[in-house]
């Protein structure tokens, strides 16, 4: 939580949208096995962002169809107030991470997340993360898929689409 020394806490919340089956399927589907697919975003300032098929989102921590996360990973804390982030966030929301920019292997939440965590804190997220499309993408079974799953566009119901900072902008 952030505190009086204007130092704030930053969080990476990671949910398994496998809920389990990855760990599972993946020997059999992929030839190797994976502990995840994994939907990341990133907590500051009390609130969750994240990327999806709809653009930057924000909602209250934990509050996607998605609940609680599978793991949370302190990344650290960073000096950038809630006014600095939001413009950020907005600048990135026009550009970079814009709704049709979306792309499940290339460019994702979890894309975002790693942006925004090495903003905040200079920190990236960890790369079993961050590598996991790539991993996917080596397999016969992943090429097969590749033209389906492009076409694809992530959104945790429950999210807001950004500026909406908690439906208050």
């Amino acid at each position: 939580m952030d505190n009086q020394s204007g130092s704030y806490n930053v969080k990476l919340y990671v949910y398994d949208l496998s809920k389990g089956m990855a760990r599972q399927l993946s020997p059999i589907m992929l030839g190797k096995q994976l502990d995840g697919i994994w939907h990341t975003s990133i907590i500051i300032h009390g609130e969750e962002f994240c990327f999806g098929g709809q653009g930057i989102m924000s909602c209250r921590p934990g509050g996607t169809v998605l609940g609680q996360p599978d793991s949370i990973v302190d990344l650290g804390n960073t000096e950038v107030t809630e006014d600095i982030l939001m413009a950020y966030l907005s600048s990135l929301g026009e550009s970079t991470y814009r709704a049709d920019s979306y792309n499940l292997f290339e460019h994702n939440c979890n894309t975002f997340s790693n942006e925004l965590a090495q903003f905040l804190t200079g920190r990236k997220i960890p790369s079993y993360i961050t590598d996991l499309p790539s991993e996917v993408l080596a397999t016969p079974f992943g090429q097969a898929l590749r033209p389906v799953i492009d076409s694809m566009a992530i959104t945790p119901p429950g999210s807001s689409i950004f500026p909406g900072h908690n439906g208050q902008r």
